[in-house]
């Protein structure tokens, strides 16, 4: 454990050791997405592992289908919110989410983060991350494509499933990082991407299952999907396709409301989060990077897993300024 993981620990257990009173019993409610929050997802064992060092709080997970449509319930609900936190926002959305102001600093130091890029945020802290990419399976696809324009260029029979951005944040991720890598090329990309588009879907699940019953031949998912395969699956075929142009990294993060009555332990609740504890829940369950060096505690399946050679970047300005109108053109362009 890395010395300022020991001082977020100690910290943390200093903070929970007071004895709570049953009446007194506080009870954080987190929104979440549907996969986070389910019986194979980090949800249960992170509850299991906070309530089990609170000395007698308890955890709520309160799951949306999406993390897009925790955001959207959370500015409906505006300072009325009975959430205290919302885990599983992403960098792509999490500009939009502090201009709301619903949010409040979490004021942990967060110096040991081993992400593809620094982290500065002053609202959310991040847990876990993967790069965008397309996985296929080796048993029927020889040769992958290295690019976008790779792609475009492979007969129109080769098919890919990827999921609506005004939806599910892999679809909204692939958006991003068509601008990322095209500018203002992306236009043109999604033009020659669109005899290759066997459906856009709703969501990730719904279009990594075609990919895996056999209809697609690939599908929009992450560098980190392999890893499930290999290791509940013990199965080596499924990969992630390399792009030269580079991927667009998501980082997932969490937030506490200001409106929350519980700031203090919710503040705990990001700093167990982001602890080696907190941190050794996420590979196996929610099948992304840590955002920490867990050394020998991360299963080796991971260190196989390809990294790419460049990571692609845009700004919270740039998304927030864009982003509407850069789907709209996606929509434009296959529709």
């Amino acid at each position: 454990m890395v010395k300022s993981a020991r001082i977020v620990a100690a910290a943390l257990f200093g903070l929970l050791a007071a004895p709570v009173f049953a009446e007194d019993t506080p009870t954080l409610k987190i929104y979440t997405y549907d996969g986070f929050a389910a019986d194979w997802g980090p949800g249960p064992a992170l509850k299991q592992g906070f309530e089990a060092i609170c000395d007698g709080c308890a955890v709520e997970w309160i799951a949306a289908d999406s993390s897009i449509g925790t955001l959207r319930r959370v500015q409906l609900e505006g300072d009325t919110t009975e959430a205290d936190l919302i885990v599983g926002l992403d960098t792509a959305i999490a500009g939009e989410a502090r201009a709301t102001g619903l949010f409040a600093d979490h004021g942990l130091e967060l110096t040991d983060l081993t992400l593809p890029e620094p982290w500065t945020d002053a609202q959310f802290v991040p847990f876990d991350y993967a790069h965008f990419a397309f996985v296929y399976d080796t048993d029927s696809v020889i040769t992958p494509p290295k690019s976008f324009e790779e792609l475009i260029a492979l007969p129109a029979d080769f098919k890919i499933a990827i999921q609506d951005p005004r939806s599910a944040t892999p679809g909204l991720g692939l958006v991003l990082w068509i601008r990322a890598a095209y500018g203002d090329r992306a236009p043109e990309i999604w033009a020659g991407l669109k005899p290759h588009i066997l459906t856009v879907t709703r969501d990730w699940s719904e279009s990594y299952n075609l990919f895996l019953n056999g209809e697609a031949d690939m599908a929009l998912s992450y560098t980190t999907s392999p890893a499930y395969h290999i290791l509940a699956e013990q199965d080596d075929t499924i990969h992630a396709a390399m792009f030269d142009e580079g991927h667009l990294a998501q980082t997932e993060v969490a937030g506490i409301l200001k409106s929350s009555e519980n700031q203090d332990l919710a503040r705990q609740f990001l700093a167990y989060l982001a602890s080696v504890e907190g941190q050794k829940v996420i590979p196996t369950t929610n099948w992304m990077f840590p955002v920490i060096d867990l050394g020998d505690d991360l299963d080796p399946a991971f260190a196989t897993l390809p990294q790419p050679a460049g990571t692609l970047t845009l700004t919270d300005a740039e998304i927030a300024a864009n982003a509407s109108a850069w789907i709209d053109e996606m929509l434009k362009a296959v529709q």
